[in-house]
C-alpha cells in the first residue's frame, strides 16, 4: 500500500506519493523571483537554505491558489527523470489547495487515463473513488527544461 497526499485543483483531486514529500508546511510567504512564469511562486527558506515554490493551481490553471487555512506548502524531493539515480534530490515547494487529506491504497489501482497530457508531463494515471476521479502528480516531471534551468542552474545540463 502507498500513502498519497491529496489535494484539488478546483474540484478536481490528485495525489501526491508521500514518499517524494519531506514536508508539509503552512502556506508560507515568498519572494518574487523576475523574470518567472507566473505559477512559480518565488523563493522561500527553510532550515536555512532556499528553496523555488511552485504553485500547482496556477501552473495546471493560471489562477493562482487561494490562501486558505487548507492551503499548504509541500517540500518534495525533486530530481529529473532522466537525472542519474545518484544525482541528488533538491526540494521544490509546491503550493497546494486543500492539501489536508492522505489516501492509502495500492498503486496499482491508478491507470492510464487514454489522454496525452501534451505540455502536463507531470500528470501520471488515474483513479476511481468516491471523491470522482483522482490523478497522480510526478514530482520529477513538474518543471520544463527552461523553468529548472531557471531554479536550478548548477544542475542544468550545459
Amino acid at each position: 500500500m502507498t500513502l498519497f497526499l491529496l489535494f484539488r485543483i478546483g474540484t478536481d483531486h490528485y495525489a501526491i506519493d508521500t514518499a517524494e514529500v519531506a514536508e508539509v508546511l503552512p502556506l508560507t510567504t515568498v519572494k518574487q523571483i523576475p523574470g518567472a512564469p507566473g505559477w512559480v511562486s518565488g523563493l522561500m527558506v527553510r532550515h536555512g537554505q532556499p528553496v523555488p515554490v511552485i504553485d500547482m493551481s496556477a501552473l495546471a490553471t493560471g489562477t493562482p491558489a487561494a490562501a486558505r487555512t487548507s492551503t499548504r506548502t509541500a517540500l518534495v524531493h525533486y530530481r529529473r527523470p532522466e537525472a542519474d539515480s545518484d544525482a541528488p534530490t533538491r526540494l521544490l515547494g509546491l503550493r497546494l489547495e486543500y492539501a489536508t487529506e492522505t489516501l492509502r491504497c495500492d498503486a496499482a489501482s491508478f491507470v492510464d487515463g487514454g489522454i496525452d497530457p501534451a505540455h502536463a508531463r507531470y500528470l501520471g494515471p488515474v483513479r476511481h473513488d468516491a471523491r470522482g476521479l483522482v490523478q497522480w502528480v510526478r514530482v520529477s516531471a513538474l518543471l520544463p527544461d527552461a523553468v529548472h534551468a531557471l531554479l536550478f542552474p548548477e544542475s542544468a545540463p550545459a
